[in-house]
């Protein structure tokens, strides 16, 4: 629980599902957590959804050798008494006490986290209004953790209450992720924040006839395809692996099904 905005916001109860690499089991013991360093991806909802929604996701990026952390916001997830999108503005700082809890966790000698997550690895990735939190975090004076070395934003907005501006000088790299048949958040919202983001990587996947949820929530296409660029954009930018580039601009090139533009270039 976050008691440190309680005159403001009140005390945030912020639940947390934590996945994390496994050794596989064997016939003589079950899989139990992979030691070392990993490095860590905290994941935020979008508006009335919970984590379990993206459990599909959320494994691939697990199983590929990530600690992932979903948050569930007290006032806009799937269990929320009284929703309320407003208190979107108080979720990039959600996000932010989640990440010191986590390394705190992980700095301790014991427990299932005790030394798993790298500090220096740090992403954060979100759907919808999650997106929007993320897009705050990781790129608006506003809300900036300068611990995020790496941002997904999946259908995402700038959010103007929020205040502050987007994508300062030394914004880190970030992949947009955007359904073209998306009626919730359109299209230009990401379009807009593509063009805006000039100061370091930044990718743009375009889904062809991709809505609000299915691209993130589910198995069918384009969620593999989902799956697989934005674990190598991970890879590629936040576990260091520089040869993973060329298998990123593949994975995101399906033929009828997603296009990945970078460099500065527009979706079609």
């Amino acid at each position: 629980m976050d008691r440190s905005r309680a005159r403001v916001v009140g005390p945030r109860v912020l639940p947390t599902l934590v996945r994390y690499p496994v050794i596989p089991a064997t016939a003589a013991a079950v899989g139990r957590p992979a030691r070392g360093l990993f490095p860590l991806v905290v994941f935020a909802p979008g508006y009335l959804q919970c984590e379990g929604s993206y459990s599909s996701l959320l494994r691939a990026w697990a199983s590929a050798g990530y600690v992932v952390a979903a948050v569930e916001f007290p006032r806009t997830s799937c269990q929320a008494s009284s929703p309320d999108e407003a208190d979107l503005v108080n979720q990039p700082r959600d996000m932010a006490y989640v990440i010191r809890r986590l390394l705190a966790i992980s700095g301790r000698k014991h427990g299932p986290l005790s030394g798993l997550v790298d500090p220096a690895a740090i992403a954060v990735a979100g759907h919808s209004d999650g997106g929007d939190t993320v897009a705050a975090i990781a790129a608006n004076t506003c809300c900036l953790d300068h611990k995020v070395a790496a941002a997904v934003v999946l259908a995402g907005a700038e959010w103007p209450p929020m205040g502050g501006y987007y994508f300062p000088k030394g914004t880190p790299p970030i992949l947009f992720v955007q359904g073209d048949a998306d009626n919730i958040n359109l299209p230009s919202d990401s379009v807009t924040m593509y063009r805006a983001d000039t100061t370091g990587p930044r990718f743009y996947l375009d889904l062809y006839g991709g809505g609000h949820l299915s691209p993130y929530e589910g198995h069918g296409s384009p969620e593999p395809v989902v799956a697989q660029t934005t674990t190598d954009f991970l890879d590629r930018y936040l576990a260091g692996q520089h040869s993973v580039g060329a298998a990123m601009r593949r994975a995101g090139d399906v033929a009828g099904v997603a296009k990945l533009i970078h460099g500065g270039h527009l979706p079609p």
